[in-house]
């Protein structure tokens, strides 16, 4: 670890902490109806919008006509996207004149995209026109974006407001966050990545040819194996910016080449590399700063910030620690006293013996280091603290392959995923975590023999159901498919690596499509358009239906139940403060907090753990085994 990667972490954080206070207070505004600087602009924009969908901006919903507003809108943008993807052949917009997306993939990509999870199980150059980039998939990056925060905002709602089941208007949040929040930070950013080299363009891919032809073996369907000589290379491009910023932003994840943020037409300096991670965490950050001013608690709000700023840090610390900075064990087992023949006019043959950290000529621990498939262009630990942020706001981009993070390295987007409250998405990883808080609260009662509250309101039967559902989807549909999985050949045969390591690719599959993150092991068989082939993996079809179905329910579910816990909430009486009331503004308070969700997540996930990447650590697997 240089220098220069310690600079580079921390200036990202300190200029999130700077930026995500007034952004936290303008989006106060914005949702309060308040007077902003853009209401001379956005104003009548919105007026205009209302009248021509003939909704009354002053109508107020209870949860159940919030939550179905919610799930209407959903289905028919789901139902929208599927049909893009099923028509574009005949669709304009689409050079490369690309086939009709397949019926398995194209309910999957629906189902991720309008879910905010973004998967990807194809290479979007070679499966995706244009119009369906554009019109399809960046759509849902803002919709599903500005839906998740409108969901935060009924919550908060539910919870703040004084014995009343109304948490405002769906279609009212939903419409002010894409035109007051998400549109103008997106039309500045994607400006500031076009000036970086970032493709924005409608033209057709272009046809280079190669200075060095290249000899490639070429497996036919016919399952026989052919030499060709490739002389040419088709560049692929588009309208890559604008899709970019809005992934990052809206913690979408869903980029417009199947390598991600790894391509360089998509993050091509350490300046756009800056960028993103920043952008992942503006909104999922500033979410936490507003809840806690819109309650009236922003000391309250500031101890939620901490705990979750604890949580993240101790996770991008841990990745680099075990990634940059700690060789790979399995390279360790079997190369530090291996040795390798190399040229010598002296020795006897022409050869001698050298041993392989000195013939890299490296120090011990960075050349017995797992490099393959790290990103390097903006230092050893760049790959590792995306990966680290990534999952802890669950934005599912990726600049290098977690498949290639040594095994403790990965524990940490793999505890990201599973705790799915570290930030989080904009709006849900707040709702996951007042899920946390409710059951904490209730423990804490519990223990001093008090019935728990929560801002002066009793935690009864109802809320803690609400809360245990809400918070236990997201394990059994992440253990009960990954089980399926790894016991039957659907998940062995796409497996790219034995043991420990194959059965962390399928884990963390079924971990970030029930955590509506969307980033992969990528070890798996299971891709459309994997080295630039336009056609199905043998194993796709059965994670296609899988994880469309676990990232539905596993976005869904928890949604309703912690919509009607919060209305359940704000429909009770609120007591005064008294002598043995727990306040919520206190170290106490927040300790907590971080106690209740390390036990908890550790309870649900650690026996995974223990058989993924703890036991691909302790046990590494001979080369080649």
């Amino acid at each position: 670890m240089t220098a220069n990667g310690w600079f580079q972490i921390f200036l990202v954080i300190a200029v999130v902490f700077v930026i995500t206070k007034p952004l936290g207070i303008f989006m106060v505004r914005v949702f309060n109806r308040e007077k902003t600087f853009l209401d001379h602009v956005l104003r009548p924009v919105e007026k205009l919008a209302y009248r021509l969908s003939g909704v009354d901006e002053n109508h107020e919903m209870r949860w159940t006509e919030y939550a179905v507003s919610k799930m209407l809108f959903s289905a028919v943008s789901m139902v929208l996207l599927y049909l893009i993807q099923r028509t574009q052949h005949w669709l304009p917009l689409n050079p490369l004149k690309l086939a009709n997306v397949p019926q398995a993939l194209a309910f999957n990509t629906a189902a991720s995209f309008t879910t905010n999870t973004n998967w990807q199980n194809y290479s979007g150059e070679v499966v995706m026109s244009y119009l369906t980039q554009m019109a399809g998939l960046a759509y849902h990056n803002f919709t599903s974006a500005a839906a998740g925060i409108a969901l935060a905002m009924a919550v908060i709602r539910g919870i703040s407001r004084k014995e009343t089941d109304k948490l405002g208007n769906f279609w009212v949040d939903l419409t002010r966050c894409c035109l007051w929040v998400l549109l103008p930070v997106c039309l500045v950013g994607s400006l500031v990545l076009v000036s970086q080299g970032v493709v924005q363009n409608l033209k057709p891919y272009t046809t280079a040819t190669l200075t060095e032809p290249q000899t490639v073996q070429v497996t036919g369907a016919d399952g026989k194996t052919t030499t060709q000589v490739v002389r040419e290379q088709l560049i692929a491009q588009g309208p890559v910016a604008s899709q970019e910023v809005i992934k990052e932003l809206g913690t979408n994840g869903g980029g417009f080449f199947g390598a991600n943020g790894a391509h360089p037409y998509e993050n091509p300096t350490a300046l756009t590399n800056f960028v993103t991670c920043l952008g992942m965490m503006l909104f999922p950050m500033a979410l936490v700063l507003m809840y806690g001013r819109l309650l009236g608690r922003p000391r309250h709000g500031f101890v939620i910030y901490t705990v979750m700023g604890i949580l993240l840090v101790g996770m991008i610390g841990w990745a680099i620690h075990w990634d940059a900075r700690q060789p790979n064990p399995g390279i360790t087992a079997h190369a530090a006293n291996d040795t390798f023949a190399v040229p010598s006019a002296t020795a006897e043959g022409g050869k001698r013996a050298v041993p392989f950290p000195a013939i890299a000529g490296l120090p011990v621990d960075q050349a017995l280091g797992n490099l393959e498939g790290a990103e390097l262009r903006f230092g050893t630990s760049a790959g590792a603290t995306f990966a680290a942020v990534t999952t802890a706001f669950t934005t599912g981009a990726v600049n290098r392959a977690h498949d290639s993070l040594n095994p403790m390295a990965g524990l940490s987007p793999f505890v990201g995923l599973w705790l799915n409250c570290v930030f989080g998405g904009k709006g849900v990883g707040m709702i996951n975590f007042l899920m946390f808080l409710i059951i904490g609260v209730f423990i804490a009662g519990q223990m001093v023999g008090r019935t728990p509250e929560y801002l002066g309101r009793k935690v009864g039967a109802r809320e803690m159901k609400l809360a245990m559902i809400a918070l236990l989807i997201h394990p059994i549909m992440t253990l009960g498919p990954a089980g399926l999985f790894a016991g039957t050949a659907w998940g062995t045969k796409a497996e790219s690596n034995p043991a420990a390591h194959g059965f962390s690719e399928i884990v963390y599959e079924f971990s970030s499509s029930s955590a509506n993150n969307g980033s992969g092991f990528e070890g798996l068989g299971d891709t459309y358009g994997f080295n630039d082939n336009p056609t199905p993996a043998p194993t796709s079809v059965p994670w296609d239906i899988a994880t469309g179905l676990v990232m539905l329910i596993g976005r869904y579910l928890p949604i309703i139940a912690t919509i009607a816990m919060a209305a359940s909430l704000g429909a009770k009486k609120a007591a005064p403060m008294g002598l043995g009331t727990l306040r919520d503004d206190t170290v106490t308070f927040g300790a907590l907090l971080f106690g209740t969700i390390v036990i908890i997540g550790a309870l649900l996930f650690l026996p995974v753990a223990a058989l993924g990447p703890l036991a691909e650590h302790l046990g590494p697997i001979p080369f080649g085994g």
